[in-house]
């Protein structure tokens, strides 16, 4: 049995892989603590998990301006500081980092105390975390095709991103009469993200009466703070009534994808791979201001694969079009799902837990099993 830190808080899109990884090491014997943040998204999504052990660590996010530099910095000491009294206290084997700013204390305290680190990056684009942080590193997982230049001496998997294991795909009429939702007319989930999109939620609220003509249900997740809860009940094609849910939090994701006949969402990476595993086709609108505008690359990977099709945010006015247009089209749908299947046939949290066996034992991998360095 060996031990493990995993370091994933701060998103739902870190959050969901650690968790998912660090059921599949309690699986196979092993102890896991997951590493969290304070966030409020965090400790809704592990409220699901009693049976995981979780620490909720200082942090704060990077910014440029003075004062968010001040409490990043602050709040990183401080994290650095919690992660060496843990660390030293229960000595783990090797410690995972999913990006982001949970990652910084835990993956130097590691490096400072001699413990293997891995990072896993689902981006297309690396993200400032990983890119930072993987000199530290004696492995590193990223998207097939992604390199990561000048990373001597660490040993690179190409695989994807943990999928938690409730969210799978489900059989259509099962996974509606669950949640309440009506077989006979077509349904369109809205996501942005863990956090939430205000513009989605905007399109949504424009857009809704006239997609409820069209004789198609919608179900919202607005995010923490973004918007009302309930279900509204509006007029449909001949007579017929429809109805539009708001949320603003599900831990039901592997449900809410396999009842959607389509999917409107930002383009985070483990959206991205939650769709994918659910066979869920999807319009994605990638967040504008994501950082190295790495929501956009995820999103014309998808697109390339086959899985949907993209509509950036300047032109949101033709995505009502865009959804009636796909969404009415069953060869359409078909298609989309058959490329998302050929997508899914990877295991990668297998192929995660066998390489991390390998590290926590100080085992090297076969020469023939090895990736060379990237380069410039």
């Amino acid at each position: 049995m060996s031990r493990f830190v995993i370091a994933c808080g701060g998103t739902g899109g870190h959050l969901s892989p650690g968790v998912a990884l660090a059921e599949a090491l309690r699986a196979r014997g092993h102890e896991a603590t997951l590493f969290i943040s304070q966030k409020q998204v965090d400790t809704r999504l592990i409220e699901k998990f009693p049976h995981l052990a979780a620490e909720r660590v200082p942090g704060a996010p990077f910014g440029w301006r003075p004062d968010v530099q001040l409490r990043f910095h602050w709040r990183q000491a401080q994290g650095l500081l919690f992660s060496l009294r843990f660390l030293r206290a229960r000595r783990p084997d090797a410690i995972v980092g999913f990006g982001g700013f949970t990652n910084a204390g835990v993956v130097m305290a590691g490096r400072l105390l001699g413990i293997p680190v891995a990072l896993h990056e689902a981006n297309r684009v690396p993200g400032r975390a990983i890119r930072t942080l993987a000199g530290f590193a004696r492995r590193l997982y990223l998207p097939p095709g992604v390199r990561l230049p000048g990373r001597r001496g660490v040993i690179v998997r190409h695989t994807g991103l943990p999928v938690r294991s409730d969210v799978e795909r489900r059989p259509r009429d099962e996974a509606r009469a669950r949640l309440g939702i009506s077989p006979a007319q077509k349904l369109l989930v809205v996501l942005g993200g863990s956090q939430g999109s205000g513009s989605l939620n905007a399109w949504v609220e424009q857009n809704l009466s006239a997609l409820a003509l069209e004789g198609v249900q919608i179900y919202c997740v607005t995010g923490l703070g973004k918007g009302s809860e309930g279900v509204r009940e509006l007029p449909g094609k001949g007579g017929q009534t429809v109805r539009a849910w708001s949320v603003a939090f599900s831990d039901r994701v592997g449900l809410l994808m396999s009842a959607a006949d389509l999917v409107v969402s930002r383009a985070g990476a483990g959206t991205l791979s939650e769709l994918v595993h659910c066979e869920t086709p999807a319009i994605l609108v990638p967040y504008p201001h994501a950082a190295d505008n790495h929501q956009w690359a995820n999103a014309a990977y998808f697109e390339q694969q086959g899985g949907g099709v993209v509509v950036a945010e300047q032109a949101l006015g033709g995505l009502r079009q865009e959804v009636l247009d796909v969404i009415g089209n069953d060869w359409l749908l078909h298609k989309f799902r058959a490329n998302l299947r050929r997508m899914a046939h990877e295991n990668s949290i297998e192929t995660i837990v066998r390489d991390l066996e390998e590290l926590a034992a100080g085992a090297e991998p076969p020469r023939h099993l090895r990736h060379a360095p990237s380069t410039p």
